[in-house]
C-alpha cells in the first residue's frame, strides 16, 4: 500500500516519539481492520497534529498529558509518559502537570494517572526505585 505524504511524515515524529519498536510493533501486528486505524491515527495524529509549527513536540506531550487525564485513559497516558520524557518533559513537570489536571479532573482521575505515570517513571529510572 502507497501512503500519503502526511502519513510518512506523521511515522516519522511517531516513531521519534514513541520509539520504534513501539510503533513497528503495532504496524506489524495489524491486520487488515486495525490497519484502517494505524493509517488514520499515523496520518492524522502524528502526521497533521505533530507536525504543524504552532506547538514544540514537548508542550504536545504535556497538552497529551492533561488530556489524557482528563478522559480517564490510564494506558493511553503510559505511553505518553515514556514519549513526553524522550521530548524533554521533567518528571518534576509531568508531576505538576497531573497535579494541575487533578484539580480540574477530579481525584478519581488524577489517582489513574499518577499511578500510571509512576509505574513508566519507575521502569524507565526516571525516579529512584523506593517505598
Amino acid at each position: 500500500m502507497s501512503h500519503s505524504d502526511q502519513f510518512n511524515k506523521g511515522l516519522e515524529v511517531r516513531r521519534k516519539v514513541l520509539g520504534p519498536d513501539y510503533v513497528d510493533g503495532s504496524l506489524a501486528k495489524a491486520d487488515d481492520f486495525m490497519m484502517a486505524f494505524q493509517n488514520i491515527t499515523t496520518e492524522w495524529c502524528w502526521g497533521y497534529a505533530w507536525t504543524r509549527p504552532g506547538l514544540d513536540h514537548k508542550t504536545r506531550s504535556m497538552l497529551n498529558l492533561a488530556m489524557l487525564t482528563a478522559l480517564g485513559k490510564p494506558a493511553e497516558l503510559k505511553l505518553h509518559v515514556k514519549g513526553a520524557l524522550t521530548n524533554g518533559v521533567t518528571v518534576d513537570e509531568i508531576k505538576e502537570i497531573l497535579l494541575h489536571a487533578t484539580v480540574y479532573c477530579g481525584i478519581p482521575a488524577g489517582l489513574d494517572a499518577f499511578k500510571a505515570a509512576h509505574e513508566v517513571l519507575k521502569a524507565e529510572g526516571a525516579v529512584p526505585p523506593g517505598k
